[in-house]
């Protein structure tokens, strides 16, 4: 089986992409594998590591208004797609996949038109521009979330997959995740995380509830993200009873385990985060990030809401009293958070990779 994969810009559309390429060789292990994206994105960093051969393609995003940026994007797309259809016609691929960002619209919309089998994974509920436009082309669109459905019209290619998830999420124990995790208070733990670099209204709003309400009746773990990691550190040193009773770090490297640790999660809505809590089937409280593409993590975050699992603070909205009130009122409400955790476990697609996996084999056969 010969794949080449497109999918960049950030780490939502990436790891999707690696976990389907780990299906693929799993199953199929003398398959050839390409993954396509830019120089300047992550996928140039990450994809290499996780040992898949990796081109790039000159492309750019579009503003939504004009500009000169949009402009100088324009006589890029013209290149990326000449340098996407070279790249395709040396390797000659069964199938391209591509998971989203920018930089799969011109390798995937070339494949369409080279007559070769083309399938896109949508992993939020408000799909991006890019999957959007390429839904017109492709043979198939897997989209993770149900509510996806009524904004794409091509509703014969559409099917429900889930979002790829790394397997650990699935397989480590409670005994073990707790060993890890909690501390010898013996108190609720409360998992703080603002994504992969962060969130600065998250670490600022957690850090003036701390020096308010530094003795909780629950132990914060608030994992701040390496560049607000001394600020927030620094903002506390004052308060030293806060570090008595709650801890601060700058990155998790195994959140399957403290996910698992976990009795609640308070973090942004992205899809690839929201895949995790769900795999684990633990209660939330998500803060979408209010600039995001189109607002989409809110869309994420309220379809997570109408399914019981989550309650959602909009960012705008986020105060330290507020959030130490849900806090409190969700951990001291048992039947609530048990409704909550079997609710976020309903909404998990464990097999996801194996669903879109025999999505790809079908279409080639065919």
């Amino acid at each position: 089986m010969r794949v080449i994969i497109s999918g960049g810009g950030t780490g939502g559309h990436i790891y999707p992409a690696i976990a389907i390429a780990n299906k693929i060789k799993e199953i199929n292990p003398n398959s050839n594998i390409l993954f396509i994206g830019t120089e300047k994105g992550l996928e140039s960093d990450i994809v290499p590591k996780a040992g898949y051969d990796f081109k790039t393609i000159t492309v750019s995003y579009l503003r939504r208004k004009i500009s000169f940026h949009n402009v100088k994007s324009a006589g890029m797309l013209l290149k990326g797609l000449w340098q996407a259809r070279s790249i395709i016609k040396d390797f000659k691929p069964d199938i391209v996949i591509g998971t989203g960002g920018f930089v799969c619209g011109p390798v995937v919309y070339m494949a369409a038109k080279m007559r070769i089998k083309t399938i896109i994974h949508e992993q939020n509920v408000f799909p991006g521009i890019t999957n959007k436009i390429l839904g017109n082309y492709v043979d198939k669109i897997a989209i993770s979330f149900e509510e996806a459905r009524k904004y794409f019209k091509q509703k014969e290619k559409l099917i429900v997959t889930g979002n790829p998830v790394r397997q650990e999420f699935f397989k480590v124990s409670t005994k073990e995740a707790d060993l890890k995790y909690k501390s010898q208070q013996n108190k609720p733990l409360v998992l703080i995380v603002g994504g992969s670099g962060g969130s600065a209204s998250i670490n600022k709003t957690v850090t003036h509830m701390l020096m308010k309400y530094s003795k909780n009746p629950f132990e914060i773990l608030l994992v701040t993200g390496k560049s607000h990691y001394t600020e927030v550190r620094n903002n506390l040193l004052q308060h030293k009873e806060v570090f008595e009773h709650n801890r601060i770090m700058e990155y998790i490297n195994d959140m399957p385990h403290a996910l698992k640790a976990c009795d609640l999660i308070i973090c942004s809505a992205g899809a690839i985060t929201i895949t995790e809590i769900n795999a684990v089937g633990k209660p939330s409280i998500l803060i979408p990030k209010a600039y995001t593409a189109e607002n989409h993590q809110e869309y994420n975050a309220r379809a997570l809401e109408a399914r019981g699992a989550a309650i959602v603070i909009r960012e705008q909205e986020l105060n330290g009293d507020d959030l130490y009130n849900n806090i409190n009122k969700l951990l001291n409400d048992k039947e609530k958070l048990n409704t909550m955790k079997k609710a976020s476990l309903d909404a998990s697609k464990a097999q996801a990779t194996d669903v879109i996996y025999n999505e790809i084999k079908n279409l080639i056969k065919n």
